[in-house]
């Protein structure tokens, strides 16, 4: 199956941009504050590391089967990135199956951003013949656990590293964005 790649995808509020290693100063500031780190680890990264890190995303997987699709959360109406979604694509029984994830800074948590991004990521996935969408969610991160239900994703009995496994079949039950 040949790679895909991302594109931008438009939402009523929002555009979601491909992945560029210039979007890493203002993703350093929108991404800054370690709280967004509770359940996921680390601590935020330093503009440089950013660079480092989209210019290896960039680069795309090793695997040439694997497709790493990674966009900066755009918001029309502010003119300032809020975070970001991204997609590992991967060939799968049933065709194509992507790990989803998203992330948005903490000024701009509780407007809807980080549903509306996911809805539409997952929305571009059933639109490119990927089957499945998985999340893997902390069980005590509530605000991603509702993105991931909005997102038409349901939690399963499945558990890696201390989190839950959401999925979604996107053959049966697209979203759009």
């Amino acid at each position: 199956m040949p790679r895909i790649g991302p594109e931008p995808i438009r939402t009523d509020r929002l555009v979601l941009l491909p992945l560029a290693v210039e979007h890493a100063e203002e993703m350093a500031k929108a991404l800054a504050d370690p709280s967004l780190h509770t359940f996921i680890g680390g601590t935020p990264d330093t503009v440089n590391a950013l660079r480092s890190r989209y210019a290896r995303m960039l680069a795309g997987a090793p695997d040439p089967a694997v497709s790493w699709c990674n966009w900066v959360i755009s918001l029309r109406a502010e003119s300032a990135l809020a975070g970001t979604v991204q997609a590992t694509v991967s060939p799968s029984g049933r065709g194509r199956a992507a790990e989803i994830a998203w992330v948005v800074g903490t000024p701009w948590q509780g407007r809807g951003i980080a549903t509306e991004a996911a809805r539409a990521l997952v929305g571009w996935l059933a639109g490119r013949s990927v089957h499945t969408a998985v999340a893997h969610v902390h069980p005590d991160h509530l605000a991603s656990a509702a993105v991931a239900a909005a997102a038409g994703l349901t939690p399963s009995d499945r558990v890696r590293d201390g989190e839950v496994r959401w999925q979604a079949d996107l053959a049966v039950s697209p979203r759009t964005a």
